[in-house]
């Protein structure tokens, strides 16, 4: 078996940055990894809000060579999403990604289907089983429909141990992941995954690190720290606005628009493209409070 890391920390998952032709601007992906790993995260995933389901299946292996090619050599951890329609096709991403050389997958189960505990087991498994790296069981719930049982999830853990990290979305967020950690004996290995607006709850409830957005990693990196060192001003601080800021981010193409203005006005981003067709444009009010509570987390996270 290939050797491979511990996964841990701030793992925000990359916003995917498109030029004027529509294609995926690579100078510019290189520049937000080297960003987000500068302000402290402790590497870079992607995931649905990388905008994966609008790749084609040859551009989302180009992103993610460019990632890994990119975050490795900072020393970065790189985890690839690797989620498919069919156990084939998560086969194939899988086993291109760990040729990248990621240190971990994440798998979201199919979502134009509906798939009971066998079947579910099954196709994370069959991965699992063709593979060497870890695999990042991501309940994805608001894409899927319904959330994978804990039931199964604690069988995977049984069954493949330590090559097993989950990233549980399904609500309630915090008594479920109670109640899976006391399933598993407290072994499990979680990530909070929404965006860190549960941060704070789940930290106490054992998770081992968070993957939010790629906007605003110093705040996330700040927040983090504060949890773990105890420090209850700083978490106070930032939880509050942090909370504030996710909710205006109610879908997948909200939460783009303002991602990508606020990698825009830092910096980042050339542009704030997202590729067609999409189902919500920023409108000036939520723009502007956006950058409202954006500028209220860098005053609290960052002292600026």
């Amino acid at each position: 078996m290939t050797p491979y890391r511990e996964i841990r920390g701030v793992l925000p998952v990359l916003s995917t940055p498109f030029n004027s032709s529509d294609e995926i601007d690579e100078k510019v992906l290189q520049a937000e990894i080297t960003w987000v790993l500068v302000q402290g995260a402790d590497g870079v995933t992607t995931g649905m809000v990388s905008e994966i389901l609008r790749l084609s299946v040859q551009e989302r292996m180009r992103l993610h060579e460019v990632v890994a090619q990119t975050a490795k050599p900072l020393g970065g951890l790189v985890i690839l999403s690797a989620g498919a329609e069919s156990t084939k096709q998560a086969i194939a991403f899988s086993l291109h990604a760990q040729s990248c050389g990621a240190d971990a997958v994440m798998v979201n189960p199919p979502i134009s289907t509906s798939l009971d505990d066998e079947e579910t087991y099954g196709y994370y498994a069959s991965i699992l089983d063709k593979t060497d790296i870890p695999v990042i069981v991501q309940d994805a719930s608001g894409y899927v429909g319904k959330p994978l049982s804990i039931e199964m999830q604690v069988e995977l853990l049984n069954s493949f141990g330590k090559r097993v990290y989950f990233k549980p979305e399904a609500v309630p967020i915090g008594p479920r992941l109670s109640r899976f950690m006391e399933a598993t004996g407290n072994t499990a290995r979680v990530f909070e995954g929404s965006g860190g607006g549960a941060l704070v709850d789940t930290f106490h409830r054992g998770v081992i690190g968070t993957m939010p957005g790629a906007d605003i990693p110093w705040a996330l990196v700040a927040l983090w720290k504060a949890l773990n060192s105890g420090d209850w001003t700083v978490i106070d601080a930032i939880a509050g606005p942090l909370a504030s800021l996710i909710d205006l981010q109610h879908s997948l193409d909200a939460y783009l628009a303002i991602e990508k203005f606020l990698l825009l006005k830092q910096g980042v981003f050339t542009n704030v493209i997202v590729r067609e067709p999409v189902g919500y444009r920023l409108d000036e009010k939520t723009q502007a409070e956006a950058e409202r509570l954006y500028l209220l987390l860098r005053s609290r996270a960052l002292g600026n």
